[in-house]
Order: C-alpha cells, then structure tokens, then sequence
C-alpha cells in the first residue's frame, strides 16, 4: 500500500510554502500525483441576493476573489514546477457555504488530503469545513501542517493515539505507509479501562496487527494525570521527540465537538508537529 494520488485544497496564499512543502516531499517519497485546487473563497453572501444588496458590491466581492484563486495558482504552479514531482492544479471560485461540495467531490478520490492547519491568528472561517469535508463527505484521510515546515517523507518517530475506537482503527489503517516507513511508533494508551476486554494487554492487538505489516511498534500505557487527554498525548509526543500523530477524528458527534471543543479541535489548536487523522 503506498498513497499514489494527493490533494490539497488552497485558499490563502499566506499558508502556501508548509502546505506544499509538506505535499512534495510525500509525493516524492511515495512516487505520487499531487492535485491542488487553488480556490477564491466569497465570503459576502450566502447564494442568493437579499433585499437591498448592491449587485456591483457582490460582483466586486466575485472578481476578487477569482484573482485571489488565480494568484495562488500562479504561486502554486512556480513552486510545483522546479520540484520534479507529477502535479496538476485546478482554479475556482466558491461561495463559503459552498466549499464543502467542492473539496469533497476530489478528495474522495485521493489517498491522503494534505490541509493546513484551520485554527490561529488570519485564518480564514473556510479552513474548518474544508478539512470536515475531506473526513466526512471524501471519507479520505487528512494530514493537518503546521505554519512551520516539517518534512517527514520517512517519519523517524510516530505517535499513534489509541483509544479502540473505529476512528483510532482507520486512522492506523489509512496512515500504514507512513508507519512502516517509521524507525519507531508509538501506540499511546492513556487511561485504559480497568474492566475492558484488553485490560490485561492495552493495545496489544493493535500492536500485533501493525508488527504483521511490518511495523516496528512499542506500547506506552499513560496516566490521566491532566484533565485533557490532547495535553497529555502532546506532551508524550514532545516527550519521544515524535515528528508525527496519528490519531481518530471527532469520537463525539460532530455538534458537540464544536460546541464544547473536543480532543480533535485541541490537538489542531495546539499541535506543533503535523497531525494525521481520520474518522
């Protein structure tokens, strides 16, 4: 299993430089196609005009948007042009409450969506719905950059958050090459049931399931010593000097998640080294 096709999804010229360098290094090291849709996001209305709008107004908005899609396209293809790896890129424009359909429609045709992180200082509201459409709708795995650049083309050290949740389980699945490229992974436990089935051997068989695919993994049982289970995988991944997390996304409902936050919100927030989800 390798990832052949990449995508990403570019809406702010800004996040440009770690997304790309992220997504190159992968295709390079994978041997992959790597798709970008360069979109112009028009953030002024909701799809239909409204009494009283002034049309030159909601055409401005339009304009500038497709030249900010052209512009990232521009940015996109010069730095994708001198990396030597197989790429394709596409414009558009979308109404914010539109976005969701067009990253979707491509990402279900990807192994692995490389996004930028959605949370922070100048980010824009379309970065959250464009990584819940690629989880969700394209039903593709989501490796979320940081503004610094990492490179992990072969990850030395992974962390692997489990729970023995299904999200937990795809996540492992679906970031297989990753760790079998990896010289350590981690299976991080944290506070494992007292009276759970696996209570004798927590995340014993997750561990022998990788080990049968060539995965050099070693099990760390954690204490909830913090009242965030996010803070405590952080620190453990600060800790073993890991350069990735693989971790489920949204155990919770998706509501609830964004009322109250949730672990997945938090590890995006604060998370300094890329993060590889999925649900």
């Amino acid at each position: 299993m390798a990832y052949k096709s990449l995508f990403s999804v570019l809406t702010d010229d800004a996040l440009i430089a770690p997304v790309l360098a992220q997504a190159t290094c992968l295709a390079e090291a994978q041997d992959a196609h790597l798709d970008v849709l360069c979109l112009g996001v028009d953030r002024s209305q909701t799809g239909y005009y409204y009494a009283g709008a002034n049309a030159m107004i909601l055409q401005e908005s339009i304009e500038r948007a497709q030249s900010e899609a052209a512009a990232i396209e521009t940015a996109v293809k010069a730095k994708l042009g001198v990396s030597g790896v197989r790429y394709g890129t596409e414009s558009g424009v979308a109404q914010l409450a539109d976005v969701a359909r067009h990253v979707a429609a491509r990402a279900r045709f990807a192994d692995l969506v490389v996004l930028p992180r959605p949370y922070g200082n100048n980010r824009g509201a379309e970065l959250e719905p464009v990584i819940e459409a690629a989880l969700f709708e394209g039903q593709a795995p989501v490796l979320v950059v940081p503004d610094q650049t990492h490179q992990i083309t072969a990850p030395q050290k992974i962390a692997l958050a489990w729970n023995e949740s299904a999200e937990a389980l795809n996540a492992a699945r679906a970031a297989l090459p990753l760790l079998k490229a990896a010289q350590e992974v981690h299976v991080v436990v944290i506070d494992p049931p007292v009276h759970g089935p696996n209570r004798s051997d927590p995340g014993g068989q997750l561990s022998q399931y990788l080990a049968r695919h060539g995965v050099r993994c070693e099990i760390d049982v954690l204490s909830k010593t913090m009242p965030r289970v996010s803070d405590i995988l952080l620190r453990h991944a600060k800790d073993m000097s890991a350069d990735l997390v693989v971790m489920g996304a949204y155990g919770h409902s998706r509501f609830r998640e964004a009322i109250l936050g949730g672990a997945t919100r938090y590890m995006l927030e604060q998370s300094e080294i890329p993060v590889f989800m999925a649900h």
